[in-house]
């Protein structure tokens, strides 16, 4: 894998460069000192993958890798020396098209979690570009008993990269009133899922919070994976976290969710899957649109990687393709539908 490094401190880029040279299976591609640097050496080579600064002299990070994506596009992985300061910018980064973020690590000390967690992230993203995965299932705790209230709706959405800008895109456009528990699946580590979660109650006429353990989905409400493990709906209508499957390289996956959804909700159903690098959703979008239910992709032109949306669309996993400023008013539409006892499915 070709690596391309940005940072604007000598040290720090020293510091990245080393770290990429000596592991076997990466190289350098280039080193870059600001934005403007990397997104002139991005255009004219191209690397796999983008080691990314938040702060820098000029534009910043988020800004850079905006640029970036609009003009040749690539994966980015923000690193950082801090991801609790610089929070808000990451999560401008990741609004933009950064995939992850990630601390900056220690060159030395190997077992060290800083270390760790770095090299699992690049190697995720390493999967997610160059190797085709089979998409995981549902699966998760059973529970006795049967809660449901089939009158209730569900609209699922799964994004990744570019996810947090889509989705708050069609928070925006919800109603406060809307008789529909709305659930969001994203490829975001849980370190910033309750910040994401108040980031994205400033766009939503909705009350965003984090799914907690056990919960029954609920109307009215927009609830956020909040966990490094899968999030799937368990028999007894709960919501649950789960480690299986153990090696699908990004957490949590919207395959499972969905998935899940289709073997044990037992009301109406809405299936959106967003922007993203990879295939993950489009399997499980497939089963909820098999299942009757109404599935939704976003367009090309409005993604800011159309991945995960191509993935699902060349499978026919997608009842309708909309540009993501139709897709709010389509799930107003179609949730008016079911209220009022028309269905016309899939």
């Amino acid at each position: 894998m070709r690596i391309g490094i940005v940072n604007d401190m000598s040290m720090a880029l020293e510091l990245l460069r080393r770290i990429v040279s000596d592991t076997a299976g990466y190289e350098v591609a280039w080193l870059a000192r600001h934005g403007i640097e990397a997104i002139q050496k991005c255009h004219d080579d191209r690397p796999d993958l983008i080691l990314m600064d938040l702060v820098m002299p000029g534009i910043d990070g988020a800004e850079t890798t905006r640029r970036i994506m609009q003009q040749c596009p690539c994966a980015i992985l923000v690193v950082t020396g801090s991801v609790k300061r610089n929070q808000s910018l990451a999560f401008d980064a990741l609004s933009a098209g950064a995939i992850d973020v990630v601390k900056i690590p220690r060159l030395v000390p190997t077992e060290s979690s800083d270390h760790q967690r770095f090299w699992k992230k690049i190697r995720n993203i390493s999967h997610l570009i160059g190797t085709t995965r089979t998409s995981p299932t549902g699966g998760g705790k059973s529970g006795g008993g049967n809660n449901f209230d089939a009158r209730k709706t569900i609209i699922a959405i799964g994004a990744s990269t570019g996810g947090p800008r889509a989705v708050t895109g069609i928070l925006s456009t919800l109603p406060q009133d809307l008789p529909a528990a709305v659930i969001v699946v994203m490829h975001v580590d849980q370190q910033f899922a309750r910040g994401m979660a108040q980031w994205m109650n400033g766009f939503s006429k909705l009350p965003v919070r984090l799914v907690h353990e056990g919960e029954y989905p609920q109307p009215g409400s927009v609830l956020l994976a909040a966990s490094n493990d899968h999030l799937v709906l368990t028999e007894n209508g709960t919501l649950y976290y789960t480690s299986e499957p153990a090696d699908y390289p990004y957490r949590p996956s919207v395959d499972a969710f969905f998935s899940s959804l289709e073997q044990h909700w037992q009301g109406e159903a809405v299936g959106v899957l967003l922007t993203g690098m990879g295939k993950d959703g489009a399997r499980g979008l497939k089963v909820m649109r098999e299942h009757g239910w109404w599935t939704i992709t976003q367009d090309e032109k409005t993604s800011a990687i159309y991945g995960m949306p191509k993935a699902a669309a060349e499978i026919g996993a997608a009842s309708t393709i909309l540009a993501l400023d139709k897709i709010g008013p389509e799930l107003i539409r179609k949730v008016g539908q079911f209220e009022s006892g028309e269905n016309n499915g899939g």
